[in-house]
């Protein structure tokens, strides 16, 4: 008689514990937004910035607020929030706590095709914004094609193992095949392409946020509600079928879905690693497993992830800048080798 009563208080506090979270990391992001806006080698006291904000400061600060500072930090959330879910859809499909958009190939295949396209085309400054997106998501969409195909079996459909180790070796061609297109570079384009692909967002625009925004506000919300989907997915191949769920489809989508938010997030901010694979890790521990609460929490920790690395990297080392892609490296590279470590105990 006392089960579904003991049962429904653990819901609820499962649930309360779930709410603590999102609100925590949404007030962290907010902390961390006015941090930013405060931080560059053009300081600005909080005084000016609210002021800027409601209107009230010179042109020199809505110049520095608006035309620099806001579009990039816009990026930074939008970024983390993509990366982050693109992690979460890969590590539910192939059922591996290691899989990541970068370490699958998937940025590496969308990098070799911006590459690809301004070594035969354009340079990334005179480059539309809208065109590097599309770019990307060709070249991601490549690499997700080949992990498919040769991860797949007519019968259990991708074999998850398969899955990251056909990652790994095409995340390895594609960065050897980055380092021959660079060596072919002018200068000029060069120094650009390095920039890009240490994972700098100092020349963020409210063109890229155009650009970059609907892939994220329409598929992270359309993802969600392939929540359960996903949590079935999570169980062994022969419990999902059993349970009515067409196994072979659902990857299929979802990859694409995991393909469309991390083609577009590399195209505006390069090669930034981990953030697939750390924020996903950080929401599990924080709130459990299942896909309707570990979807948005893994949203919101990727966005501060992000944002807080980019405040970083343009605050110790005044007035130059580290890349973004850099100070997350630099967290995640110890983080998944103690991850790696785990999975092998």
């Amino acid at each position: 008689m006392n089960a579904p009563s003991k049962l429904s208080t653990g819901e609820q506090a499962r649930k309360r514990r779930s709410l603590i979270v999102l609100l925590t990391l949404s007030v962290l992001i907010i902390i961390v937004f006015f941090i930013s806006l405060n931080a560059g080698s053009s300081r600005m006291s909080y005084e000016d910035v609210f002021q800027t904000l409601f209107g009230s400061g010179t042109e020199k600060q809505e110049l520095i607020l608006f035309q620099f500072r806001l579009p990039r930090i816009i990026i930074s959330l939008l970024i983390g929030a993509g990366l982050a879910v693109s992690g979460v859809l890969l590590q539910g499909i192939s059922r591996n706590p290691l899989a990541d958009p970068g370490i699958l190939g998937i940025n590496g295949g969308a990098g070799m095709m911006v590459m690809l396209y301004i070594f035969s085309f354009q340079s990334i400054a005179t480059s539309s914004t809208m065109v590097l997106p599309a770019i990307a998501l060709i070249g991601s969409s490549l690499a997700a094609f080949i992990i498919y195909t040769l991860s797949y079996e007519k019968h259990t459909g991708i074999v998850p193992i398969r899955m990251l180790y056909t990652g790994i070796a095409i995340s390895a061609a594609f960065s050897a095949a980055m380092i021959v297109i660079a060596l072919k570079l002018s200068p000029e384009k060069y120094q650009q392409v390095a920039s890009w692909l240490a994972g700098s967002i100092g020349n963020s625009n409210w063109k890229q946020v155009v650009a970059l925004l609907p892939w994220i506000v329409i598929i992270i919300p359309l993802v969600y509600f392939k929540a359960r989907t996903l949590d079935v997915l999570s169980l062994a191949d022969h419990s999902a079928i059993s349970l009515g769920a067409s196994v072979n489809k659902h990857q299929l989508l979802l990859l694409a879905a995991a393909v469309g938010l991390a083609g577009p997030s590399v195209a505006v901010s390069g090669s930034i690693g981990f953030v697939g694979l750390i924020a996903p890790h950080l929401a599990r521990r924080l709130v459990g497993s299942g896909h309707r609460i570990l979807i948005p929490t893994s949203a919101l920790a990727g966005s501060l992830l992000v944002i807080a690395a980019d405040t970083i990297g343009r605050s110790i080392i005044q007035p130059s800048e580290i890349p973004t892609g850099v100070v997350v490296a630099v967290i995640g590279a110890p983080y998944f080798l103690y991850l790696l470590a785990k999975t092998r105990a």
